[in-house]
């Protein structure tokens, strides 16, 4: 039986860079792969991006609301119009890849499990855990509960301890300096206003006052 994976990390812990690996050696052995992320997930558009630079078009994107086993049975099947060529000419689908997974509903991880058990094929589904109130996305969440295996990829803090939380900088409209927030909307895309450093527990910590969530 296929599997569900949840591979999973602070920020900066290599997470797309893994899923583009995994894609690269499925294909070197003439297997054919589907790589997908949510529509939420704005940053690159289309594009998985690689904090090392390295970036590739996903197949599709699951938009919020959608059937992910029928998204991924039309993409398989290739009856999909708007589907992209795939990269090696293969007659069925080797592995499913998600990147920015935490970004799923959870009916949508649910789809995910289907996929690996009922269609048989693995399913390697990339986030992070928890967000930067250090409470769980729900995608991830639903994860956590699901998948058969779950492995963590691992960061390090700025003092060199182990990461495990993410915060959220952004850039002050005074001073024009960058400055830690606690609150806010749970989903706020890497960009021009807002950055984020993954950080341990005691650095956390230390940050937010001793404030957690």
């Amino acid at each position: 039986m296929a599997k569900l994976y949840f591979r999973y990390g602070a920020m900066n812990s290599g997470k797309s860079t893994g899923l583009l690996q995994a894609a690269f050696n499925y294909e070197e052995r003439g297997q054919r792969v589907l790589l997908a992320k949510p529509e939420l997930d704005t940053k690159g558009e289309r594009q998985i991006l690689s904090r090392l630079g390295v970036s590739r078009e996903v197949d599709f994107l699951v938009p919020a609301g959608a059937d992910v086993v029928a998204l991924f049975r039309r993409h398989a099947s290739g009856d999909d119009p708007d589907a992209l060529v795939g990269h090696v000419d293969a007659p069925s689908v080797a592995c499913l890849l998600v990147d920015e997974a935490q970004f799923l509903e959870p009916e949508q991880v649910d789809g995910l499990l289907r996929i690996a058990v009922e269609e048989g094929v693995p399913v390697l589904a990339y986030g992070i855990r928890t967000d930067f109130r250090t409470r769980s996305f729900p995608g991830s969440a639903r994860l956590l509960e699901l998948a058969h295996t779950l492995e963590e990829l691992k960061t390090i803090c700025r003092c060199g301890r182990k990461a495990v939380f993410n915060t959220r900088k952004v850039v002050d409209p005074v001073t024009r300096t960058e400055r830690f927030v606690f609150d806010g909307d749970q989903v706020a895309i890497d960009g021009v206003e807002v950055t984020y450093e993954s950080l341990c527990a005691a650095c956390y910590l230390e940050e937010s006052d001793g404030r957690l969530g």
